[in-house]
C-alpha cells in the first residue's frame, strides 16, 4: 500500500492479514478528560490531522483493536464516527497537515 499523487492504493489481491487500510476517526466528547484520553488512545494508533480527527494506516488486527477499545473511554453523551476506506479513497488536504504515508522497512 502507497500515497501515489495523493490516491490510497491498496492491491486488491493482498491477503486479508496483510491488507492495511485508511482509517478516519472524528469524534466530538464534551468532557475534558475524557476527550484528553481519547486523543492520547487513537495516537497509539495514527495522526491527528485537525482537533478532533485522526488518520490511521491500520491491518485487519490493529483495526478490531482500535473498535473494541473506543467504548471504554466515552460516554452516552459523545459522538465518534469510525471511517474505514478501502481501495483507491481519495484524499484532497490543504493547510499544514501533510497526508500520512505509510514507510516501508527492510531488514537486511
Amino acid at each position: 500500500m502507497k500515497f501515489t499523487n495523493r490516491i490510497f492504493i491498496v492491491d486488491e489481491f493482498i491477503c486479508e492479514e496483510r491488507r492495511k487500510y485508511l482509517v478516519v476517526v472524528i469524534y466530538d466528547i464534551a468532557d475534558d478528560k475524557r476527550r484528553v484520553a481519547f486523543a492520547k488512545y487513537l495516537q497509539g494508533f495514527g495522526v491527528r490531522v485537525q482537533r478532533s480527527a485522526f488518520e490511521c494506516i491500520l491491518p485487519s488486527s490493529k483495526y478490531e483493536k482500535l473498535i473494541k477499545g473506543i467504548p471504554k473511554l466515552i460516554s452516552s453523551e459523545d459522538q465518534v464516527r469510525v471511517y474505514k476506506l478501502t481501495s483507491n479513497a481519495d484524499i484532497k488536504a490543504w493547510g499544514s497537515v501533510d497526508l500520512i504515508e505509510e514507510n516501508e522497512v527492510i531488514i537486511i
